[in-house]
């Protein structure tokens, strides 16, 4: 039976994925570094800043100055209160979800909550807010997901994580978690096996079909 709902953050609950990598797109061409944000969501899309940073590094031959993500972080801020907006379908369920809900997110927690904030998502969540900074552990490593769910008072077994992110849907399932893939430009037809909704209001049916299918 699924009592708990854990979302991901970027992508998945607020459309910022391609305004972070628009925002890292912009920062990289002060060294001289040409490459598209839509390259860089393919590539980075779900992943741990510092690792990406690292593989930029090594790929491009460069050195980021220390500021480097502390500029980032602010492109990023600015992107976020000129364009960022809520998923398709999020808002919707949300109003009509009477289960316990979480966010679990790779990114910052100032960050987590300055999108929700921005999208008027924050008062589906208050503090159940779970940052992979907090634990120093990213997915896809089962880590976060597991705190959180101790955290909200729940089993894994009784959770459902919703992910858009192939280093995210790893990690649900690392958790032994119910895990579905948002994915609503079918951007990882690669991920097969598990259930996939282009829209947060068919989580409904899906949930329920869990839910029968316990009973």
């Amino acid at each position: 039976m699924i009592k708990c709902l854990i979302f991901d953050n970027d992508g998945t609950l607020v459309d910022s994925e391609l305004l972070c990598s628009l925002g890292l797109e912009i920062q990289l061409s002060d060294y001289g570094i040409k490459v598209s944000a839509q390259d860089l969501m393919k590539k980075f899309i779900g992943g741990k800043l510092a690792d990406s940073l690292r593989a930029i590094e090594q790929e491009h031959g460069v050195i980021l100055k220390d500021d480097f993500v502390e500029n980032y972080r602010h492109k990023v801020d600015q992107l976020f209160e000129r364009e960022l907006t809520a998923c398709k379908g999020v808002v919707d369920f949300l109003n009509h979800n009477s289960l316990a809900v979480c966010v679990a997110s790779n990114g910052p927690t100032n960050k987590i909550n300055k999108a929700l904030e921005i999208t008027s998502l924050k008062k589906y969540f208050n503090d159940n807010i779970f940052s992979a900074y907090e634990i120093e552990s990213w997915k896809p490593s089962p880590k976060l997901f597991l705190h959180a769910a101790k955290a909200m008072g729940f089993f894994p077994h009784e959770c459902l994580v919703i992910e858009d992110s192939e280093k995210g849907i790893k990690a649900g399932l690392a958790a032994e978690m119910k895990t579905v893939l948002f994915d609503s430009m079918n951007v990882h037809p690669n991920i097969i096996g598990i259930d996939r909704i282009d829209d947060m209001t068919k989580l409904s049916n899906i949930i329920s079909t869990i839910n029968k299918t316990k009973i």
